[in-house]
């Protein structure tokens, strides 16, 4: 299955037994005089605004995350991701489609989550729910919950890292650790941080936002490319890619191997929120 599907070729399989939808938004809000940014997922707009029809609601927190270290949205061990994607209806012989109202970053997150466990009959929706609405497609508030799937072969796949998969890749002179976050967070001047501000001590900048066209859509395969090599990534490089909770960097890993033939792309896990409060862990400013 291509990786990236447009809306009028989703729009054309509506209805297929075998298709499964998921709107994966969530929102991360700064706090009120600074601290742990605030998460909402995507519940009140999916019920009070509606979503596509025939997609459930995926809420990463709860529905996809291991809460047993206490940081937010970390990737559980295959065989418990397995089971929580068979509750939520993927299986095998099934094709998932997912999508995000606002970043597309939720649902390429969901994504990578998908195909490191080995499954790749699986699409991002370019443009997400913002270009669906746009285009004046049908919208449904009436819930779904896809029944749970019998059985899901994992054959999971290395595509996540820890701290020390980092500061290996930092020792690597054949691998790049890339910031995916927006520019004023590389450089620190960010009005949050996630613990300290700035970046991991060598890391160079790809913001995730920049992926993007103003529509939503991903920019040309051409135009990525040219962006990736303006920052010194090109397809030789080993890439460890994080940005604060290991969200946004799924974009430029999606961007990187699904649109862009990359074969060697980590992302970091729990990334900054985990980075960032251990001083023993470096980071800079500017």
């Amino acid at each position: 299955m291509n990786p990236l599907i447009t809306t009028a070729e989703l729009a054309s399989r509506l209805g297929d037994p075998a298709l499964r939808i998921y709107d994966c938004t969530t929102f991360l809000h700064p706090p009120p005089g600074g601290g742990r940014l605030l998460v909402e997922t995507g519940r009140r707009l999916y019920e009070e605004q509606g979503h596509i029809p025939g997609a459930a609601l995926i809420e990463l927190q709860q529905d996809l995350s291991d809460p047993s270290n206490g940081l937010r949205f970390t990737m559980p061990a295959s065989d418990d991701l397995a089971r929580m994607f068979m509750a939520k209806g993927v299986g095998d012989g099934a094709t998932v489609v997912v999508y995000a109202a606002g970043d597309a970053w939720w649902a390429t997150r969901v994504w990578w989550m998908l195909r490191a466990l080995g499954f790749d009959n699986a699409a991002v929706l370019d443009g997400g729910f913002t270009k669906w609405r746009a285009e004046g497609r049908p919208v449904s508030r009436e819930p779904t919950r896809h029944p749970a799937a019998s059985s899901l072969s994992a054959r999971p796949r290395a595509l996540f890292t820890d701290r020390n998969g980092v500061l290996a890749a930092l020792a690597d002179e054949s691998a790049l650790v890339v910031n995916c976050l927006r520019e004023d967070l590389h450089r620190g001047t960010a009005a949050y941080d996630y613990g300290r501000p700035g970046h991991i001590t060598g890391s160079i900048s790809a913001p995730a936002a920049a992926l993007f066209k103003d529509d939503g859509t991903f920019r040309s395969e051409d135009a990525l490319r040219a962006s990736f090599a303006e920052r010194g990534i090109d397809r030789d490089a080993k890439i460890v890619a994080y940005c604060g909770g290991g969200i946004a960097a799924t974009a430029d890993a999606f961007a990187l191997t699904a649109l862009l033939g990359h074969e060697n792309v980590a992302v970091y896990d729990n990334s900054l929120q985990e980075w960032a409060v251990d001083a023993s862990l470096p980071m800079s400013v500017g």
